[in-house]
């Protein structure tokens, strides 16, 4: 799909292959990134299995390691909008422009499938999480409550943000 020579990385689809990679990377890059307000993995193998039925996971590869992956799906027909979720870099990996990377490869994903719009949501005690989407587009759209069945250490909530996917020419 898309390749970064200079760092030899890799994106494209995934497959139920490679369903435990995609667990592996996700526990990594989630507990190290939120393991001050919850405790546990954030995601399973049998829940991963699940998201190929509702929607698309892209991976980042380099010499054929997993390093990186991003879920989308597309959420409203009517309205083509889409959904990106469980944006995760290795913690090897993190701050070297992967994020960003997968980023680009799941909006063109998103945007070749037909959507006009990519939503997400960001937990509010990520601070560096609305600026990071900003840069990138994203505007804050509401608010919407954390799951009641996870439990957290401090209370929290998601922040909503969208993005228009113009057409590239």
């Amino acid at each position: 799909m898309e390749t970064n020579k200079a760092r030899a990385i890799k994106v494209r689809t995934a497959g139920l292959v490679d369903a435990g990679e995609i667990t592996r990377v996700i526990n990594s890059a989630f507990r190290l990134a939120e393991g001050f307000f919850i405790d546990g993995d954030r995601i399973n193998l049998e829940e991963v299995v699940k998201l190929f039925s509702t929607g698309t996971i892209l991976l980042a590869e380099t010499d054929g390691d997993v390093v990186g992956c991003v879920y989308v799906e597309p959420r409203n027909s009517q309205l083509a909008r889409s959904y990106l979720g469980l944006l995760s870099v290795d913690p090897g990996q993190q701050q070297s422009g992967l994020g960003s990377l997968l980023m680009g490869a799941a909006e063109d994903y998103c945007r070749r499938a037909g959507s006009q719009y990519m939503d997400i949501r960001v937990v509010n005690l990520r601070n560096e999480l609305p600026a990071f989407y900003r840069k990138r587009g994203y505007i804050e759209t509401g608010t919407s409550p954390f799951p009641p069945d996870i439990e957290t250490k401090v209370p929290c909530h998601f922040i909503e943000m969208s993005k228009a996917l113009t057409p590239t020419l």
